[in-house]
């Protein structure tokens, strides 16, 4: 249920103006892909993947020109490789589920009986008898788009009018993963050539961004910051330690 459908009306039973006035609500957060996840995690993916390139060649030694240029390397390249990955990820799933509601319409056109008889065990299922499931089995089926979405979610889980776009999946994905890999770029973009600074400022965004994904998933913001800021360390860590066990100074 939407937020929207969530907001109590005259037109609703007294008993849900009660509970609503109560404190009980449908609002849920957006669990269907969309533009969200993709948004928060590949920020996050960015800030991660560009704060290890530059520890890992800022470990080495080399001028900061080779610092910024590397990282901008890494922007450009980790943000078109999440956004083309997470478009073409969203159109498979599009295309894989409009395939099944094909497969499933085919199968209404040719088996409509034995479709409308697996509709009343579904029924049945949520705790019907056999009479009432029968008879909402009929009212559904009645209407072959009400009966066709009705199987597809139960089926597939999933809606088929109301699929995520890969166009915005792709395009959030490309421009948080940007956002996030350019933090520990920043300040030598500005002219303060210091790795150090470009970890506390990974320090700070990884936090914020854990506490962001704890937000999204439900779970405690401080943890779920505290966690992103420890992975994201352990990566950058390592990194920067097999920068300064294999590389050479250079420049």
């Amino acid at each position: 249920m939407s937020p929207a459908e969530s907001v109590p009306t005259p037109a609703d039973p007294p008993v849900i103006r009660e509970a609503h006035a109560a404190g009980w609500s449908h609002r849920h957060r957006d669990v269907s892909g969309g533009w969200l996840r993709p948004t928060v995690f590949g920020a996050v993916d960015g800030l991660v993947t560009n704060a290890a390139l530059i520890a890992g060649v800022g470990g080495v030694g080399v001028s900061s020109h080779t610092i910024v240029l590397t990282g901008l390397a890494g922007l450009v390249a980790g943000a078109f490789s999440m956004g083309t990955g997470e478009y073409v990820s969203v159109t498979n799933q599009n295309e894989l589920v409009q395939a099944e509601v094909a497969v499933e319409k085919r199968m209404h056109a040719q088996f409509p009986a034995a479709e409308q008889a697996e509709l009343t065990a579904t029924f049945r299922s949520y705790g019907a008898d056999t009479e009432t499931a029968a008879r909402m089995a009929a009212a559904v089926s009645a209407d072959p788009a009400t009966a066709l979405a009705f199987h597809t979610r139960e089926e597939l889980g999933v809606d088929p009018d109301d699929l995520p776009s890969p166009f915005v999946a792709g395009g959030a994905s490309l421009a948080a993963f940007s956002l996030g890999a350019l933090l520990p770029l920043l300040p030598y973009l500005l002219g303060l050539a210091n790795l150090l600074v470009s970890m506390l400022i990974t320090a700070v965004a990884l936090t914020a961004g854990g506490a962001a994904v704890g937000r999204l998933t439900g779970r405690s913001l401080v943890r779920s910051g505290l966690r992103q800021l420890m992975l994201g360390a352990f990566a950058v860590a390592v990194t920067f330690l097999v920068g300064r066990l294999i590389g050479s100074p250079v420049g």
